[in-house]
């Protein structure tokens, strides 16, 4: 595969990923579970390694597929990463669009295949040509494509929208072809082109559905046409054969059942279940959009969950755990911890600056105005790369960029507060005013429980970090504008905790009012039980228990934990 060919893949898949909160926004069909993006964010993510060894991509594909809609699209790239160069474009399509119909047990126009199908016609009407007007045209009939699965299907119809998965595919399309022809710093707004269809209509009404939405992949010890049936005959099946392994999604009311049946067959892995009932309450209770929009990097110690239930964005740095490397939102913290303890390398890597750009691009389309609450710059180079895309793509200075010197929890609880002020006033200068106010007085405390991890990320010496494991020294740091500063050594847990105590005693009293998190890695049930000492002590303050940012944790280790506070004004 040649470079271009391989920067092609990789544009467009970062597209997708910059795009994804919108894909699941619109995300009604078939379920209205708001998780499109997410599942084509992770299906889609090995051709970040366009180049690689065929197979082996091809093979991570298989495995990495989640949902209807990324186990059908991994069907379609499975043959589409497969040609060698563009002479193989046609070919590639027409065989990726074959395989993608066939992985559905009930294959429907108006979704993404629509667009497999309009691709493999405009390809077979002309020849691939790296000119303007070739693109145009391309593009043009991918859009048509998309643009009429709001009327193909009535609950679409219903919910005045696109398929989600559908533009997804016209997204990923779009980056790779635009890079192919020499263009891939001009993208038209996928809001221009699809106005009016990427909002759910305020009449649109999805009926909750209980049970759950199943991944997972059978190492079959024989081929067996008895798993294909049982699979088969549950909800939104897609089965995909490849050598030994099936690849099974499914929704079924019962995935105990389901897996003890599957484990008759084989080794049963990389099992994956979201509860469809949780998810779908979710999606119907998102808030409004609203023209003022946060922004903030994951690397805050927030969920996706949290973005989608308080309306801010998060873009994302990548977690890199043996072969699989995922946006650190999509990643299982269990499964981060487990592998570190296992003794497995990992590490952290940036968003490209293509796709860090796709994000504020997509940002600015969607919302009139968007504060960037950025990961202090001492730690990442995002705060310098979005004034860099200001200069040149913000003349109305709709995107502000705040560079907060923060990270994990102590950005966190800023974009908490921010979001909360935000909501309750709709004014974009207080809510600035606030913010830099946040930015001074909010406080942050990490315990780690090891320095060992440390070492391994290059942050110290494998020497260093020996002796102080050795001798039981325990470090206490604090994200700083400067860097993260070492604030103390204490010995054991009980030590952090009257340490951490002291701290909020410092700058809280009991009636003050605050908002105060607590992080944890895979110790929640330890920082549980600590929010229960601090709820009683500041009884007036907003106690949560949240996740360490996985990009804190994978170089902090198992076993860290921290505090964040911030003091607020009596409401």
């Amino acid at each position: 595969m040649d470079d271009l060919l391989q920067k092609s893949f990789v544009a467009g898949v970062e597209r997708v990923m910059a795009w994804a909160d919108l894909l699941d926004a619109i995300n009604v069909y078939p379920v209205a579970d708001g998780d499109t993006g997410r599942n084509l964010s992770i299906s889609l993510s090995p051709l970040r390694f366009a180049g690689g060894e065929k197979d082996k991509v091809v093979r991570q594909l298989l495995m990495a597929a989640r949902g209807n809609s990324g186990n059908i699209a991994s069907q379609f790239f499975s043959a589409f990463y497969a040609m060698e160069g563009v002479p193989q474009l046609k070919t590639a399509v027409q065989e990726g669009n074959a395989r993608a119909w066939k992985a559905v047990g009930d294959p429907r126009l108006g979704t993404m295949l629509s667009v497999f199908n309009a691709l493999e016609d405009i390809l077979g009407r002309q020849d691939f040509a790296s000119d303007p007007a070739c693109a145009d045209r391309i593009m043009s009939h991918l859009a048509q494509a998309v643009h009429e699965t709001g009327n193909i299907l009535p609950k679409l119809k219903e919910a005045g929208v696109v398929d989600a998965g559908a533009l997804g595919m016209y997204i990923f399309f779009e980056g790779f072809f635009q890079t192919l022809w020499g263009h891939a710093d001009h993208f038209r707004p996928v809001t221009d082109i699809f106005r009016g269809r990427l909002k759910i209509s305020s009449t649109f009404h999805e009926i909750s559905e209980s049970g759950y939405c199943v991944d997972f992949v059978v190492k079959a010890d024989t081929s067996t046409a008895e798993l294909v049936k049982l699979a088969g005959g549950q909800d939104s099946a897609v089965i995909i054969h490849e050598g030994d392994l099936y690849k099974i999604h499914l929704h079924t009311d019962d995935k105990e059942k389901i897996k003890a049946q599957m484990s008759a067959f084989g080794s049963v892995m990389n099992w994956e279940d979201d509860n469809l009932s949780a998810q779908i309450t979710r999606f119907l209770n998102a808030p409004a959009e609203s023209g003022l929009h946060i922004m903030t990097d994951a690397a805050g110690s927030l969920t996706r969950d949290d973005a989608k239930q308080y309306g801010f964005t998060l873009l994302n740095s990548y977690l890199n755990v043996g072969e699989k490397s995922l946006p650190e939102t999509c990643f299982h913290p269990d499964e981060l911890y487990r592998t570190m303890l296992a003794g497995t390398r990992v590490s952290t890597s940036q968003a490209s600056v293509f796709e860090r750009h796709e994000h504020y691009a997509a940002a600015t389309a969607r919302f009139e105005k968007v504060l960037y609450l950025c990961v202090g710059s001492v730690f990442t180079g995002n705060y310098s790369v979005a004034l860099d895309w200001k200069k040149d793509h913000d003349p109305e200075n709709r995107l502000q960029v705040i560079d907060t010197g923060a990270a994990s929890g102590r950005l966190g609880a800023i974009v908490l507060a921010t979001q909360k002020y935000l909501t309750q006033t709709g004014d974009m200068e207080k809510t600035l005013a606030f913010v830099k106010k946040a930015v001074e007085t909010c406080e942050e405390y990490v315990f780690l429980e090891k320095l060992q991890y440390l070492a391994q990320g290059g942050r110290l010496s494998k020497t260093g970090a020996f002796f102080g494991d050795m001798l039981k020294m325990k470090p206490v740091i604090s994200p700083q504008p400067e860097g993260a500063r070492k604030v103390g050594v204490v010995r054991n847990r009980k030590d952090q905790i009257k340490m951490a105590l002291a701290k909020l005693a410092a700058s809280l009293t009991r009636e003050s009012h605050a908002l105060i998190m607590l992080e944890y890695s895979d110790n929640a049930g330890e920082v549980a039980r600590f929010q229960e000492v601090v709820r009683k002590l500041y009884p007036q303050a907003e106690i949560i228990l949240q996740p360490l940012s996985l990009t804190s944790g994978a170089h902090m280790g198992p076993g860290t934990w921290g505090v964040a506070f911030l003091p607020l004004a009596t409401p």
